[in-house]
């Protein structure tokens, strides 16, 4: 084994030696001008640092398995159930299972899984890191997404304001890569994160009500329907509901999309009072007021918005 650290550590550092000291009574040579490359620093690492293998972890992990190369840490769980379950969440993979089956062949089956688990786990994992790369800093001048365009968020102690709280500028010049809207909320340049947040959110959610209130009037006779409410919801893996009551859930954050993307979802809900499942006659439904849902749909999956 020494033997063998020995040959890595030898593998990777390539450092000439040291010349041997010439003795003092030798004559010295004229020194050597010859331009000389500069010297590249090797790596470091060790090979079996080097060779880690990729990791997704589940926070409540309670079994493990290598797939490819990766480690897949999953949380799996007995239930009553007839067969064995997979799900790839943000946390990662969860494992569901009879309580008969034992641990062998849930290994098993988990293996048989191999390329379908690693794409979803890695698609999440990218997913995530969009997500993150979207979070905003709350304050003064930071940027954040309404109707699929970036607005600039600006503290203005100034309480003249048409809308409570605060007011949209849409005057400003479009100029390349810059937003042309600005935000103007009644908060001191002193306001903390927390208070510019909750003042955006608050003033988003007002927006959201009523433009969503205004795409259910316009969807609602060309579909043949009647809705009764709306009610704004903070979900985190749905974008709408509708109950046969005429009871329609939106998701508040939908206002950060561009409005094709919003009539969709709208229009999906209230086509779900005409047709309570996704039947192929479902989306014949959606495809009559919305024809180009299917991209519609995928671009809402796809973008990643500011985790509030």
């Amino acid at each position: 084994m020494h033997r063998l650290l020995q040959l890595t550590l030898d593998f990777f550092d390539s450092a000439p030696a040291a010349p041997p000291q010439e003795p003092a009574a030798r004559k010295r040579r004229a020194p050597d001008t010859t331009a000389r490359p500069p010297a590249i620093s090797q790596p470091t690492e060790l090979l079996d640092q080097v060779l880690i293998p990729a990791a997704f972890r589940h926070p409540r992990a309670n079994r493990e398995v290598v797939l490819g190369d990766s480690v897949v840490a999953f949380e799996f769980r007995r239930g009553k159930r007839r067969n064995i379950g997979f799900m790839v969440g943000p946390e990662g993979l969860t494992v569901s299972a009879p309580k008969w089956v034992p641990l062998y062949e849930i290994d098993a089956a988990v293996k048989s899984k191999e390329p379908w688990i690693l794409k979803k786990l890695g698609d999440s994992h990218e997913r995530q890191r969009r997500v993150e790369s979207a979070r905003i800093e709350w304050r003064d001048g930071a940027t954040f997404p309404f109707l699929g365009e970036q607005v600039i968020l600006v503290l203005d102690p100034r309480h003249a304001f048409d809308e409570v709280g605060a007011v949209l500028n849409t005057d400003g010049e479009a100029l390349p890569g810059m937003p042309r809207h600005t935000l103007h909320v009644g908060l001191p340049n002193t306001a903390d994160a927390a208070q510019i947040r909750d003042s955006v959110q608050a003033w988003l959610m007002r927006q959201a009500k009523r433009l969503f209130t205004e795409r259910l009037d316009h969807f609602a006779p060309q579909l043949g329907v009647q809705w009764r409410k709306l009610v704004l919801s903070n979900a985190g893996t749905r974008w709408g509901t509708a109950h046969s009551d005429g009871l329609i859930r939106l998701n508040w954050r939908l206002i950060h999309f561009g409005l094709p993307v919003i009539d969709y979802v709208v229009a999906h809900e209230l086509s779900h009072l005409r047709v309570m499942d996704h039947s192929p006659r479902f989306w014949d439904t959606v495809r009559t007021v919305v024809p180009d849902y299917a991209q519609l749909r995928g671009q809402l999956k796809e973008q990643a918005l500011p985790p509030w």
